[in-house]
């Protein structure tokens, strides 16, 4: 993706994002009913790259399916490209894990982004501690195999009732995940930074008492002129 964008992304929260996307008739595009693991304190940002769970089949997923080296779930984390996020298809369900600890250690090792999954994770305490961020429902201890057969890396799938494309830009903050199509990144960036520096505006004028009539949303033009002389101080 591009280094700019992907700079002015880290930068803005997904609450903004999903105002932006919003706007563009785009109302279904973060991911539901998931968190992180543990908050990090700054953003996740990169191009999706998917595996794909369906249900497991008994006589399909014994223990040995994993000694084998082109196993989807080994392989997504073995070729998932440095920058990218790893955004797993899990049908929402965090009975069975989609991943643990060894494995989302390898992806960060790989220089993966990050990780997304509309179920969960074992070992969630030590993903949790690791530096990669990582997205998921809820802790989940028994392996993938009891509910989940690993059958597709990056193809469309969906991740908490949102479409997901290879390529997609992934960002999340300490509250959620969005996903952003590929095609409109850049300009959704670039209008999110701007709404940041205005939404940061406002909060410095809300906290010195004033009110929101006429400055959330800018209907009072006054404001605006404030706001210019704003952004000249404070170099934004």
């Amino acid at each position: 993706m591009n280094p700019a964008t992907r700079e002015k992304l880290m930068g803005v929260s997904v609450a903004t994002l999903c105002s932006a996307l919003f706007k563009r008739g785009l109302r279904n595009q973060t991911v539901q009913d998931v968190r992180p693991v543990q908050p990090k304190g700054r953003n996740m940002v990169g191009p999706a790259f998917t595996l794909r769970y369906m249900p497991a089949r008994e006589d399909r997923n014994a223990m040995n399916v994993f000694r084998n080296p082109k196993h989807p779930q080994r392989l997504a984390i073995e070729t998932c490209p440095e920058g990218h996020v790893l955004v797993m298809d899990s049908r929402k369900d965090p009975r069975a894990a989609s991943a643990g600890d060894i494995l989302i250690t390898r992806l960060m090792m790989r220089g993966g982004a990050g990780v997304v999954t509309d179920g969960g994770f074992r070992d969630a305490m030590t993903i949790g501690g690791l530096e990669i961020p990582a997205y998921h429902n809820r802790p989940s201890s028994p392996t993938n195999l009891t509910l989940h057969e690993a059958i597709d890396i990056n193809v469309p799938i969906g991740c908490g009732d949102v479409a997901v494309f290879p390529g997609d830009i992934m960002v999340g903050d300490d509250d959620s995940v969005i996903v952003i199509p590929a095609e409109i990144a850049d300009e959704i960036a670039d209008e999110a930074v701007e709404m940041t520096a205005y939404e940061d505006f406002v909060t410095e004028r809300v906290k010195q008492g004033h009110t929101i009539i006429g400055l959330y949303p800018a209907t009072d033009e006054s404001n605006l002129t404030l706001f210019a002389e704003w952004r000249k101080v404070n170099g934004r």
